[in-house]
């Protein structure tokens, strides 16, 4: 998922005009802006000049996917604005094209004393974007940013990274001086924002959508008999509208951040390979379970493996997860060897900890588990 920047150029405006107008931007000034305002603004340097810079967000495939415009280029504090396509939003793309731009700037000449942003306090993904990317939030702006569209007020949030923190690789927080006593808020795990789609080299592994009941519902007519005896929802036939109903469930589920079902499937062909994600975690200690099944169809191929390897990197990495978890039957001999293949300690059974999914005999649990660090 490497970005890099490459500077548009005046030859370039109608490319500039078209990623413009044919996005939206809930948390911009304007959230459909016109052609000939961006022509207007292009003629009059607002996107190349003494002051201006701005430069195309280029994936790993030299797809243009989002676009960064600083401004104020002749002070010692620039500003910036980043625009990410729609398409492209929620794959983790902001933190990084925020480092690549903090580089940048901090590498020119003249010797920038910091560099700083502002969004609306309810753009959650921008916020969490700044923090990973080392910035700081430095200000709270009650009733500062103007909605057009709702004709409403929002509140804003300012943040800035430091020439001096850039360097050393650290993160100052700001210290108040008004004599008041800092308080830290709770975690709210709705607000918190993290890609809800990426990829390992054969998967696309994604939040669950409602579209997904078909492919999902087939999987499960196929495979049926392999998960009988390991999977609750497979002692009986599958019913579509239960399976539809059951993802309406998971896609409000994954939004509220309490349970965090995850899809899998082949990149080159859009099949559904599977099901797995983050089940019965923690928030307060960060621990989470996996659970899998696999389309029979795709078994014996490693796919089960690759997703729970890369589900498993993405607990840890985006969810700042201290500890991932496989619990299973004891008898349950493939998903056992998924979790010994993954490296995963197996710290102990629970005897007669589980009844059977069939019910008629009590059963014990191995426990497998990675820890950070």
């Amino acid at each position: 998922m490497a970005l890099k920047l490459t500077e548009w150029t005046m030859q370039e405006q109608e490319q500039l005009i078209e990623f413009m107008t044919g996005n939206s931007w809930p948390y911009h000034g304007l959230e459909h802006p016109v052609r000939e305002l961006i022509e207007k603004t292009i003629t009059e340097g607002g996107y190349k000049s003494d002051r201006v810079r701005t430069f195309w967000l280029e994936n790993e495939e030299g797809k243009q996917i989002g676009l960064i415009k600083i401004y104020d280029l002749q002070d010692d504090i620039p500003l910036f604005d980043l625009r990410i396509a729609g398409p492209y939003r929620g794959k983790g793309y902001g933190p990084q094209a925020l480092r690549l731009m903090t580089e940048f700037v901090f590498s020119l000449p003249d010797k920038k004393v910091r560099l700083e942003g502002n969004t609306r306090h309810d753009n959650f993904a921008m916020r969490k974007a700044f923090e990973r990317a080392g910035f700081v939030k430095e200000a709270h702006i009650r009733n500062g940013w103007f909605s057009p569209k709702e004709n409403k007020y929002y509140d804003a949030v300012t943040y800035g990274i430091t020439r001096e923190d850039w360097e050393a690789g650290t993160t100052t927080p700001v210290h108040w001086e008004d004599g008041g006593k800092q308080e830290n808020p709770s975690f709210n795990p709705v607000l918190f924002d993290f890609p809800e789609q990426f990829e390992s080299e054969r998967l696309l592994i994604r939040a669950p959508k409602r579209e997904d009941a078909a492919q999902t519902y087939e999987a499960m007519q196929h495979s049926q008999e392999a998960l009988r005896n390991w999977m609750p929802f497979a002692r009986q036939k599958p019913v579509m509208e239960q399976v539809e109903a059951n993802l309406v469930q998971a896609v409000a589920d994954f939004q509220l951040r309490k349970d965090l079902r995850l899809h899998f499937f082949l990149k080159e062909t859009g099949e559904f390979i599977g099901s797995s994600g983050l089940h019965r975690f923690d928030w307060t200690v960060r621990k989470f379970e996996i659970g899998y099944w696999v389309d029979s169809r795709f078994e014996g191929k490693g796919y089960v493996s690759e997703a729970v390897d890369r589900i498993t990197r993405f607990a840890f990495e985006e969810l700042g997860a201290n500890r991932v978890e496989i619990r299973c039957d004891t008898e349950n001999v493939r998903s056992r060897a998924v979790a010994e293949r993954l490296g995963f300690d197996l710290e102990g059974v629970l005897r007669k900890d589980s009844l059977s999914v069939s019910g008629g005999s009590l059963r014990d649990t191995c426990i497998y588990a990675k820890v950070k660090g």
